[in-house]
């Protein structure tokens, strides 16, 4: 997950949005630097969300199937995991590359990209675009708020189970699988509720301009549709960099091998003095 939110903030943020605009005519303006470009941008965004969704899914099961957890929740099964929605993501975006067209020729060199004319006239593009816009980002919202549903319910039953077990004289008593408990949801209402939170903007001003059929503002920057849209892209990005800083502040694995990684440049250091 962190890999892929890196990816997004590298092509989707620095390079597509920042560099593009300050740097109209370098080599990221050529046509087929701009396909690759927005290739691996719509790709990355697809592994944000689903990845995420992997794991709202692996927390899911692991909560609400426990008799699985040892059989099939292993190393190799999460690798197999990993590998095919990393996989399925960049085949699923490779129509992208024969979508757009050089937007100038000079010199026999290509600028620039736009989309082709057939992307707005075909039934087959349209029907291309509705299964990506669904795809990201209304699906990974829907499993999300599913499978998180589902799993905040089962800890509150179990608590509650096991409450009554118990029996009142040991409610002063601290309960430790029912303290694990709690953090389980805490991290997992932080985590995904932020993801949640940060798209719902872009999953409504999807729906309402793609049901309206008003998705193209021909340069009208004070119309409320594009506001509303370029700040769902804004918040949207902006989940890449909470998911990563809140995944690192409360897993303690995570940050006991990050102090490792920031030690071992002055520990090498710290070697070759004494020696």
């Amino acid at each position: 997950m962190a890999t892929a939110d890196l990816m997004v903030i590298i092509f989707n943020v620095i390079v597509y949005l920042i560099f593009n605009y300050h740097f109209p005519y370098s080599f990221l303006s050529y046509t087929a630097v701009c396909k690759f470009i927005l290739y691996m941008a719509f790709a990355n965004l697809d592994l944000s969300a689903w990845f995420t969704v992997s794991f709202s899914f692996d927390r899911f099961v692991s909560i609400c199937f426990q008799e699985f957890k040892g059989k099939y929740w292993t190393k190799g099964k999460a690798t197999v995991v990993i590998v095919t929605v990393t996989v399925l993501a960049y085949l699923k975006a490779v129509p992208l590359l024969f979508s757009y067209e050089p937007e100038r020729t000079i010199n026999n060199v290509q600028w620039g990209c736009r989309p082709k004319v057939d992307v707005f006239t075909l039934p087959t593009w349209a029907a291309y675009n509705w299964f990506q816009a669904l795809s990201v980002p209304l699906l990974p919202f829907t499993f999300m708020a599913v499978f998180n549903s589902l799993t905040v319910r089962r800890i509150l039953v179990a608590n509650r189970a096991r409450r009554e077990l118990r029996g009142h004289n040991s409610k002063k008593q601290s309960d430790q699988e029912v303290e694990n408990r709690r953090k389980s949801i805490i991290f997992l209402f932080t985590f995904s509720g932020c993801f949640l939170l940060l798209w719902i903007t872009a999953v409504v001003s999807f729906a309402t301009t793609r049901l309206s059929g008003t998705f193209y503002y021909q340069g009208d920057y004070s119309n409320p549709g594009y506001i509303a849209t370029e700040s769902g892209y804004l918040l949207m990005y902006l989940s890449s960099c909470t998911s990563t800083c809140i995944y690192a502040a409360t897993q303690r694995k995570f940050r006991e091998e990050l102090k490792a990684l920031l030690k071992s440049p002055w520990s090498l250091i710290l070697r070759l003095v004494q020696k």
